[in-house]
């Protein structure tokens, strides 16, 4: 893989694990981004674990070597039209998933982690 990679908070979470199927998909990524909700999963994550200053510094380095993709206003109102329709339908998904979507269809990327 040669293009851009979009990581979610699973990914990270592998990454941090040293999962060497990760490690090699990244060494390979021209560019790398995450939406900053994952940053806010990640963090929350580490401020409730037993390393709290360890993992915060982990994700400050990931966070300043890569593309942080921010919620805005379009963001916001992308969430709103999505979530609205999802309800109608019965349907309904977790917040952060909703908004890390809306980051992933805004993000300029040529190619997509693989699963």
């Amino acid at each position: 893989m040669n293009g851009s990679v979009l990581l979610d908070t699973n990914v990270v979470i592998a990454l941090f694990a040293r999962d060497s199927d990760v490690q090699r998909h990244l060494s390979e990524a021209r560019e790398v981004f995450a939406p900053s909700i994952v940053l806010g999963e990640l963090y929350c994550g580490a401020m409730k674990s037993a390393r709290v200053e360890a993992n915060l510094a982990r994700i400050h380095e990931l966070a300043t070597a890569m593309n942080v993709l921010p919620c805005d206003a379009t963001t916001a109102q992308h969430h709103g039209h999505i979530k609205k329709q999802l309800h109608d339908k019965g349907r309904a998904i977790p917040e952060n998933d909703m908004l890390d979507r809306r980051a992933r269809a805004s993000a300029p990327l040529d190619s997509r982690f693989p699963r």
